[in-house]
């Protein structure tokens, strides 16, 4: 196999990846997209909401604030809390983290607009999941063009969570880990015979 980087700025990459058969390039690609563990809002309870968004609507708009995290934290949840006023827009950096290292990646999202009056104070837990889970924990896209017989064109983006290169590797990690599991399952089979 022989991997040739193509493309790699901000949340973008693009290798070809020759030597290798069709079901391996898909499974880069599925690995990717549904067993990169990464952190999403999940859970939201409301204390005030006197915005006109109804609460399951900035519930939902919560959980798709992409979360950056440090990656050699051992968390599995985190809790945010928002208490805003207007008249203003809430932005994405208006979420406050019991942990510093996990945070939005994105500042300058708006999450919605409070009038004169109106106002928001809520709690959000965001906990580790993976995309095979819900589609708030993948960490971006990979998708792949074959140019030939065993040579394909990988595009990766990143949702900001972390970057497209730690993106491939975790993916690349979660398919070693899973052919282990495997080779163990084999083993113990074997062994019982």
């Amino acid at each position: 196999m022989n991997l040739t980087m193509v493309l790699e700025k901000e949340n973008k990459m693009e290798f070809l990846l020759r030597g290798a058969a069709t079901p391996f390039a898909n499974l880069v690609r599925r690995f990717g997209m549904g067993q990169v563990p990464t952190f999403a809002i999940d859970k939201v309870t409301f204390y005030e909401n006197g915005s006109a968004m109804f609460d399951e609507y900035v519930a939902h708009r919560l959980g798709q604030v992409p979360l950056r995290m440090d990656s050699s934290r051992a968390t599995d949840e985190v809790v945010f809390t928002l208490d805003a006023q207007g008249p203003s827009t809430v932005l994405s950096r208006e979420l406050k983290g019991t942990d510093s290292k996990i945070r939005a990646s994105l500042d300058d999202l708006p999450l919605l607009k409070l009038l004169e009056g109106q106002n928001i104070r809520l709690e959000a837990k965001a906990r580790r999941g993976i995309g095979r889970e819900h589609s708030k924990f993948q960490p971006g896209i990979i998708a792949y063009e074959m140019l030939e017989p065993n040579e394909f064109r990988f595009k990766v983006e990143s949702f900001m969570q972390m970057e497209p290169r730690e993106f491939l590797v975790k993916s690349a990690d979660a398919i070693l880990a899973k052919c282990d599991e495997l080779e163990s399952k084999i083993a113990e089979i074997k062994k019982a015979e």
